[in-house]
């Protein structure tokens, strides 16, 4: 628990005072709590945040996904694009589920997912296929489309 001192600014506070706080998007849906909250040690600016949604299933998200955090919760900016979440086309039919996030290794931005048809067909789309993001990702295509891809 943390303990306001004498003198500290009212804006002010430390970041174990965040991890456990509920993880939302604009739409209101959940994406887990705070797991940990991570600063540049040069800058010692908040850069991302961990996310904790159930056993096994952390995943990192940069500070630009970051609105604000309020007394209860963290408001992001826009919802991330998260492995296991349903994938379906334009007309919401289920294609599958993302498999796999391929992000750049110096920026963490993402570059493409790879989305899993089944046992074992996978497929990589770019992140410009994506349509929207929420709890699916709804592609720019049909099923059809998306059967036809190499």
């Amino acid at each position: 628990m943390s303990v306001k001192l004498e003198g500290m600014p009212a804006n002010i506070a430390t970041a174990d005072a965040f991890t456990g706080k509920k993880v939302i998007d604009r739409e209101g849906i959940e994406y887990g709590k705070v797991k940990h909250i991570h600063i540049n040690q040069d800058t010692l600016v908040v850069c991302g945040v961990t996310v904790h949604k159930g056993f096994r299933r952390d995943y990192y998200l940069t500070d630009d996904y970051i609105d604000k955090f309020s007394k209860k919760t963290l408001l992001l900016s826009r919802p991330p694009v998260r492995a296991g979440i349903p994938v379906t086309d334009l007309d919401r039919r289920k294609i599958g589920k993302v498999k796999r996030l391929n992000k750049n290794s110096e920026t963490n931005e993402l570059e493409s997912i790879e989305v899993s048809d089944g046992l074992l067909h996978s497929k990589i789309l770019s992140k410009s296929e994506i349509w929207g993001v929420g709890e699916k990702v709804i592609l720019r295509m049909t099923k059809e489309e998306f059967k036809n891809l190499e």
